[in-house]
């Protein structure tokens, strides 16, 4: 089970995560705005934000930047969740520091696997050791 936060203002898009994610077994943790946001991720540290772009007072590019900045979150894994789909708006939502980049609308099912593949990426081992 991971530690998931959700920061969209639209509280039908929030209810649809949470019920998604937490079906598939992670807590979840909602926030409307960028503020409640960056509060619940400094208080949790979660594994894993879904972030969307278009946020009140500040977008999810600030607020993934902000993540990146602090370094205790800075290893917190980003998927990025917008309405603006274009190949420049994925290119900077990737600049900011998103690991993966979903577009609105989407299937609640694709985004779980999604964030189900980016956490086993996060917790994949790497055998480092040289070979002889």
């Amino acid at each position: 089970m991971a530690e998931i936060l959700v920061i969209d203002d639209d509280p039908d898009i929030r209810d649809l995560l949470f019920t998604a994610l937490s079906g598939a077994g992670h807590a979840v943790r909602v926030a409307a705005d960028g503020y409640a946001g960056m509060a619940a991720a400094t208080g949790l540290t979660p594994d894993l934000v879904v972030l969307d772009w278009m946020l009140p007072e500040h977008s999810g590019l600030e607020i993934c930047k902000a993540l990146r900045a602090d370094q205790a979150l800075s290893d917190v894994r980003v998927l990025m969740l917008s309405a603006r789909g274009t190949e420049s708006d994925i290119k900077f939502g990737h600049e900011a520091g998103a690991d993966s980049y979903i577009v609105k609308p989407f299937s609640p099912r694709a985004l779980v696997w999604r964030v189900e593949s980016m956490l086993a990426q996060e917790h994949q081992v790497v055998d480092a050791t040289p070979e002889e």
